[in-house]
């Protein structure tokens, strides 16, 4: 706890060893996720003999429903019980997600553990998220958000990688998922013995930087109404986030099954499976730092444009190659686009109400993950990979124009 004589400081710098510790932890958080990345889509095939699209993708929709209605309560969570509880909260549902993938007799175990993880996720990253925006204050958002999604989708991609090679090295089940009982072992202990509740820290930038609390400060379906639709910057971030994840559920799932049906090995999936999040999250650090210098909306729109083009350069590919590039441009797209979203949403809510604002745009970006597998997996059912792969690079264009013609730029806001 801080006490009068420990005095509350705003900024990254000014709290860079509970800032890195966040930093840590969320890369645990994003291992988690890493784990099923290259090899459920296998599993499903190979060991319990899936083959509708719509059934392999069933632990992403369960997945995505899940984490997008945490998320929605983890931010007003946080509000009324703090960041850490909810934090810790979120490790103790991870427990036993790495056991039931491990050791799952048929599909509905794996669709049950895709719940739980659901939960984890919605509680841990959203409260990650929370509280470094909370420790850098106005300055910074940027790049604070880029370094918190830098190390959750780099500990994705790290973790996808291993877990082919294990799969490769070892068989499909159980090794790789060993690696799970880890990540939830540190990321519990670290959050339970060394993260500090951050709450404090927004009070101070209401008195420091905002004079007073919110006199109008909305209500909870108020909240909800903005971030969704009537306000024209928080709905315009809403709908990109929704859309990336949708285009991010698709690569999920489909995108393996597509590139075996090209002729790539286990080990070739595995590593395409990884240049995506790893360009996503090595490049985040730079385009979130970018966006506090160049401002959002510009960010924003071309990042979905640029997902685009990786979408559709992949639908056409052939060869490990043409694979690679698409995954790269899909990446750097993302980059331009996640931490910027995030950072938008602190531009634009205040603080008293910012947690819950990042809750329901958390809502509705991972409710895209279950758009996203559903409309991806019934569409390849029904006219195959290809066609599934190119109406997702249409509607990830769509919305890059959606935010052209109907967002402002945020960033101003803050340097007023």
């Amino acid at each position: 706890m801080h006490t009068a004589s420990v005095p509350i400081r705003l900024g990254l710098r000014e709290n860079l060893g509970q800032f890195a510790l966040l930093v840590l932890v969320n890369a645990f958080v994003g291992a988690m996720v890493g784990l099923e990345r290259s090899i459920l889509p296998a599993i499903a095939e190979e060991e319990f003999r899936i083959a509708a699209r719509t059934a392999i993708l069933s632990f992403i929709v369960v997945f995505g429903i899940t984490k997008a209605l945490t998320n929605y309560f983890a931010g007003r969570l946080s509000d009324r019980f703090g960041r850490k509880h909810v934090l810790v909260a979120g490790w103790l549902a991870a427990i036993p997600v790495p056991f039931m993938l491990m050791w799952a007799p048929d599909w509905n175990w794996v669709l049950a553990a895709n719940v739980l993880l659901g939960v984890s996720q919605g509680l841990t990253w959203s409260t990650t998220v929370i509280m470094k925006i909370d420790l850098v204050g106005p300055k910074q958002r940027g790049l604070a958000m880029g370094l918190n999604e830098f190390a959750g989708y780099f500990a994705v991609a790290a973790s996808a990688l291993a877990t082919g090679w294990l799969a490769t090295t070892h068989g499909l089940r159980p090794e790789p998922f060993y690696l799970g009982v880890g990540y939830v072992v540190l990321g519990l202990a670290l959050s339970v013995f060394a993260v500090r509740e951050s709450r404090h820290h927004v009070a101070h930038e209401v008195r420091t930087h905002h004079g007073t609390e919110a006199d109008d400060r909305p209500t909870q379906g108020e909240i909800f109404r903005r971030t969704s639709l009537s306000d024209r910057n928080l709905s315009s971030v809403s709908q990109a986030g929704l859309v990336n994840n949708l285009n991010d559920g698709m690569a999920w799932g489909l995108f393996p099954l597509l590139f075996a049906a090209a002729g790539m090995t286990l080990a070739q999936i595995g590593m395409l499976a990884a240049i995506y999040p790893a360009v996503w999250g090595i490049t985040q650090i730079f385009t979130g730092a970018l966006s506090d210098r160049i401002g959002r909306k510009g960010l924003i729109v071309c990042g979905m444009w640029v997902q685009a083009a990786g979408i559709a350069i992949t639908a056409a590919g052939t060869d490990f190659a043409v694979f690679g590039l698409g995954a790269v441009l899909l990446g750097l797209g993302t980059a331009m686009v996640y931490p910027t979203l995030l950072a938008a949403i602190g531009d634009v809510a205040h603080p008293t109400w910012r947690a819950s604002a990042v809750g329901v745009y958390r809502l509705w970006r991972d409710l895209g993950y279950a758009v996203g597998a559903l409309l991806a997996g019934l569409t390849a059912d029904l006219f195959g990979l290809g066609v599934a792969v190119w109406l997702v690079a249409a509607l990830t264009f769509l919305s890059g124009v959606v935010a052209a013609l109907r967002m402002r730029e945020t960033l101003a806001r803050t340097s007023s």
